[in-house]
């Protein structure tokens, strides 16, 4: 009975998580697979174009603006349409430019790809949703939502700013990393930035069959926007598996290859309430429908892990292949030096631990002691003999002394005796 209580609950649990489970649109999507392009030179799902410079399609990116030249634009939109009103787009982006470096990013919803390269600034009418992300009032950077029936016309507009339904702070330059931009179209508009809500409002629901698009432009000091992923996802799967499939057939490609195309599936079972259900045929049916959607959750699961063990693969090799080859030669000859290091240091602390060296601290501490009493017992008499050896004696002071008084007085009377001798002169 206890067993039964616990499994109960979890399958409950593994059923609403297939419920409200999210499938991505591959057709919508790029940059979550292992590379964008598998020719690197069309981008599937999308077209590419630029003003004043070629868009740059890259293994893990792609450039939409390069640093330089300025005055220059570069658009990608998808060539199919949202078949769900249910969806949400995650956006990683990176823009890098000088100090002054300016530019603006547009994330287009639109009925019709008339935008072409347009920025919100520059385009006239349009009829969908765009979110710019420029350094609108000199803020460090700002997100911004703008909605359009096709009536306004913001190329011509006298106040560009006051039609914003919804905005931000987001100082997104020069990051050093991609920042993350997700639209969420679920009852009601959200717009998130790396992981933090920007805004929100319940009064904006974008209808189905519109087309995504991504514009940059850049003024004289540019800024370099590079695009990493774009992936939408929905509460519908894009090709909805069949609950009848064809019986395995003899030369089929073997079930890792079958998983790897389960990027519609599972279905979405939706809730039914339990009085509904009358009968046991009725109760088999809803099991059945719910086990398979588990099972198809489960076999993308193992599809993602695939892609994901793939990708890890690919990491590994470009890392071993940028790694430069070492030569055998070195190889050795550092082992071997690391290998006479290893038998020195053993043999130093062999010596260490193997010596006595108590005999030896106990020398220098006698040595030290007989340094010590020497100096403390010879040092004041040896100061006193100096002191007295450098000291004048008293008797040849005093002989000095007497010695320039008696010459002192004997100048003196010469001196007298000279001048009384003298002739005496009479005017």
């Amino acid at each position: 009975m206890r067993s039964h209580a616990l499994v109960q609950p979890l399958s409950w649990l593994l059923f609403t998580t297939a419920a409200s489970a999210q499938y991505v649109l591959d057709s919508l999507s790029f940059g979550h697979q292992a590379q964008l392009s598998p020719n690197g030179r069309a981008l599937p799902g999308w077209s590419l174009s630029g003003q004043n410079h070629q868009v740059q399609l890259l293994s893990d990116r792609i450039i939409l603006t390069p640093p330089v030249p300025g005055q220059a634009r570069g658009a990608i939109w998808s060539d199919t349409t949202v078949p769900s009103a249910d969806w949400t787009a995650e956006f990683e982006f990176r823009a890098s430019g000088q100090d002054m470096g300016s530019g603006n990013l547009n994330v287009w919803y639109t009925q019709e790809k008339s935008v072409g390269t347009d920025s919100v600034y520059t385009v006239e009418k349009f009829d969908g949703l765009a979110l710019v992300l420029d350094q609108y009032g000199s803020t460090g950077g700002k997100v911004r939502g703008f909605l359009n029936d096709g009536t306004q016309n913001f190329k011509g507009h006298s106040s560009l700013e006051s039609l914003a339904f919804g905005q931000c702070d987001y100082a997104y330059r020069n990051l050093g990393r991609p920042s993350k931009l997700r639209i969420s179209n679920q009852n009601g508009l959200t717009v998130s930035v790396d992981d933090r809500e920007c805004f929100r409002t319940n009064r904006v629901s974008l209808p189905s069959g519109y087309y995504f698009g991504i514009t940059a432009a850049t003024a004289d000091n540019p800024d370099s926007f590079e695009i990493n992923k774009f992936v939408v996802s929905s509460g519908q799967p894009s090709q909805p598996q069949h609950l009848n499939q064809p019986a395995a057939r003899e030369g089929a490609p073997p079930p890792l290859q079958k998983l790897d195309r389960f990027p519609g599936s599972p279905e979405a079972v939706p809730d039914r309430v339990a009085d509904d259900i009358k009968n046991q045929q009725d109760q088999f049916a809803d099991l059945h429908n719910r086990l398979q959607a588990m099972t198809h959750q489960f076999a993308n699961l193992f599809g993602e892990f695939d892609n994901l063990g793939r990708k890890i693969d690919q990491k590994h090799k470009e890392v071993m292949g940028a790694m430069p080859a070492i030569p055998h030669d070195t190889i050795n000859d550092l082992k071997r030096r690391t290998e006479n290091i290893e038998r020195m240091v053993l043999q130093i602390q062999k010596d260490v631990e193997g010596r006595d060296y108590r005999q030896h601290i106990n020398d220098l501490q006698t040595s030290l002691d007989g340094i010590k009493g020497g100096i403390t017992e010879h040092l004041p008499a040896t100061l006193s003999q100096m002191i007295s050896a450098s000291t004048p004696r008293m008797g040849m002071f005093v002989f000095i002394v007497v010695a320039v008084q008696i010459m002192l007085a004997g100048a003196f009377v010469v001196y007298k005796r000279r001048r009384n001798g003298m002739p005496k002169k009479y005017l």
